[in-house]
């Protein structure tokens, strides 16, 4: 998924005031800019703190995008998410009433009190960027645009999920002492790229936080995906290709039970570089489908494999249905600090490979 965290801030850091009024940080050209760039998101996330001060509507207002999006039969407004812990949100919220938008709100409690509002995922405490981005991703969310509050970007940043950080800041605005709230903080790590914007008053700079890895991805999952093609159908078991690439560059593919009737690929990948004597710290992994979790045949799951060995970054093609067993390879893996991309644009062919279990 790619994630754009949007902020904007006074001159000394803060999101708004103490009182109980929004505080209107940006400018209208500004604003202008932000509603320009929700058109090129799927689905748009504010926490509910925000939702209980600043009750924003978070509509596409660019009516152009909203008949584009329904040509392609999709909803008009972006897919609206939100967080809470508590379970504290008033279904008159705008968030709720207004714009034709699916909604989803995360929560480790039922909330029957919105069934009839939006959809509540079921999110165990502490609420965490890496289920949040799992579960949108299983619901077709491709790009998601965060507009805060500050605990919910400082989330993001910190389980390292967000690819793209837009500050605003308006230096004509500055709060006394005592008399902000919400303060925002950003020390971007040295080299990062950063891109500097003015519009209307607000000096507006773009962090990119991680890498554009998209072209590279789809080549070796392809590769993967060509890989699957090669195993023999079986009823208890996907067909799955897999391929590991060295930091050095060295590749080595693999697909299931090419050695072994319970050898999953990314096995047997891994295993092919294992007796070449190669390291796997720091590697990169691409399977047509979402690395196993859970697995009856052997005493360890792909995903502990990859985790084992240190590797950096995961791809993959299609979530694993949870068919044979419950999967949950892809948020493992980014609670444990891997960077996981997923390409749902080459799922179909990796469904084609295992029609024999679609039938």
């Amino acid at each position: 998924m790619f994630v754009t965290l949007s902020v904007a801030t006074t001159a000394d850091g803060y999101m708004d005031d103490t009182s109980s009024e929004r505080l209107l940080v940006s400018t209208p050209e500004d604003l202008a800019e932000v509603y320009r760039l929700r058109t090129g998101y799927d689905a748009i996330l504010a926490g509910a703190e925000t939702l209980r001060r600043d009750d924003p509507s978070l509509l596409l207002r660019d009516e152009t995008a909203r008949k584009q999006r329904t040509a392609r039969g999709l909803r008009p407004d972006l897919t609206k998410v939100t967080l809470t812990g508590s379970g504290r949100l008033d279904a008159t919220l705008r968030f709720f009433t207004t714009g034709d938008a699916d909604r989803y709100v995360f929560s480790p409690r039922p909330l029957p009190e919105l069934a009839h509002a939006a959809t509540v995922i079921s999110a165990p405490k502490p609420l965490s960027a890496c289920r949040i981005v799992t579960e949108l991703e299983k619901r077709g969310i491709g790009r998601l645009f965060v507009e805060g509050g500050a605990q919910v970007l400082g989330m993001f940043l910190r389980e390292g999920l967000a690819d793209t950080l837009r500050i605003a800041v308006n230096p004509a605005l500055r709060l006394g002492a005592g008399q902000g709230r919400a303060h925002f903080a950003f020390e971007p790590p040295e080299g990062t790229p950063c891109t500097y914007e003015k519009f209307g008053n607000m000096d507006v700079r773009t962090w990119r936080l991680r890498p554009d890895t998209t072209a590279d991805d789809l080549h070796f999952l392809r590769m993967a995906v060509n890989e699957s093609l090669e195993c023999t159908p079986c009823a208890t078991s996907y067909c799955v290709g897999a391929v590991v690439v060295t930091p050095d560059g060295r590749i080595f593919r693999g697909h299931t039970h090419e050695t072994s009737p319970t050898h999953h690929a990314e096995q047997e990948a891994i295993a092919k570089a294992e007796a070449a004597g190669v390291s796997l710290h720091g590697a990169s992994i691409y399977s047509s489908m979402e690395p196993c979790s859970t697995r009856a045949s052997e005493p360890e799951s792909c995903t502990a494999m990859i985790l084992r060995h240190g590797f950096a970054h995961a791809a993959f093609a299609l979530y694993e249905p949870d068919r044979f067993a419950e999967c949950r390879g892809a948020l493992t893996l980014r609670e444990a600090g891997v960077r996981v991309q997923y390409y749902p644009e080459l799922a179909e062919q990796v469904r084609r490979a295992n029609a024999h279990l679609w039938q």
